[in-house]
């Protein structure tokens, strides 16, 4: 039986972005289809920015995004209607019970009360905070409030969900339980992902596709195993100059192999010693 056609979720075209004098995208260009895509890039890259235009927080400065086949920059409202959210930097109130914020965020995305409230106890139950959950937040482990900001951005049954750096501050247990918890949304509760990552190895653990960034520019997109291509690592298509990233993958104890237009990157002798996400981490 043949494979169903891939659904395109997101998309752009030639977009840039400027902060005052700072390029944060430039010429990007990108497709993400259903499933876990990971924006795989080291800090700095434009993995955050890329978010907050498919959220329509950003206007692009020139090109084109598409969110659900709708313009964030021209509908941001309709865009986030049907798009869950978990920021990477986000000081949880301390005070709020679990419970009575993910009921909040549910009753700001247009839920009545009682729907609200039912619908954040079943997404903190289903992330594993059953009990907890009418704890106080500043009572909450740091891998407890990383649950919580997911149970917000599913609660209210979107159709994509954006998570920046999810497993951030995370011990490692908490981490592949995160990892685990992401592709069970996917699997499960069929919402699609995208989550943005420095480290390679939970791309490659729990991501269909990836769109890859360097110094704001879109190195390469695909799925892994188009990324991967022949190769026993992955095969990177450059559609811009990558020093950053190549330096960046070096340091991560990957070989990197210029070949044409391409890059082929295998995990060289310090990445097979080590582990890749340490690895990367210290890089960045």
């Amino acid at each position: 039986m043949a494979d169903a056609p891939a659904t395109e979720v997101a998309a752009g075209e030639g977009v840039l972005k400027r902060f005052g004098s700072t390029v944060a995208l430039s010429s990007a260009t990108f497709r993400i289809e259903s499933g876990v895509t990971g924006l795989l890039g080291p800090n700095g890259s434009g993995k955050t920015t890329l978010i907050g235009l498919l959220l329509g927080l950003h206007r692009a400065d020139a090109g084109r995004v598409s969110v659900l086949g709708l313009d964030p920059a021209r509908l941001g409202t309709a865009v986030r209607e049907r798009v869950g959210y978990a920021p990477e930097h986000h000081r949880l109130p301390p005070d709020v019970k679990a419970q009575d914020f993910v009921r909040h965020i549910c009753e700001i995305h247009g839920l009545p009360p009682r729907e609200a409230a039912a619908r954040a106890s079943d997404a903190l139950w289903q992330v594993g905070l059953g009990e907890e959950r009418f704890r106080p937040l500043g009572t909450l482990s740091t891998g407890q409030r990383q649950r919580v900001k997911m149970a917000q951005a599913v609660a209210h049954d979107p159709a994509l969900v954006l998570l920046d750096e999810p497993t951030d501050g995370l011990d490692p247990v908490q981490r592949d339980q995160m990892l685990a918890l992401i592709r069970r949304v996917a699997d499960e509760f069929e919402i699609d992902v995208v989550l943005s990552s420095h480290l390679l190895d939970e791309v490659e653990r729990i991501c269909d596709a990836a769109v890859i960034l360097s110094e704001g520019a879109v190195v390469a997109g695909g799925t892994l195993e188009e990324l991967r291509g022949d190769h026993d690592g992955l095969v990177v298509e450059l559609t811009v100059g990558a020093d950053a990233f190549v330096a960046w993958l070096r340091r991560a104890g990957c070989e990197v192999a210029p070949d044409g237009h391409r890059l082929v990157v295998t995990r060289g002798r310090a990445a097979a010693d080590h582990d890749l996400a340490d690895l990367v981490r210290d890089a960045t």
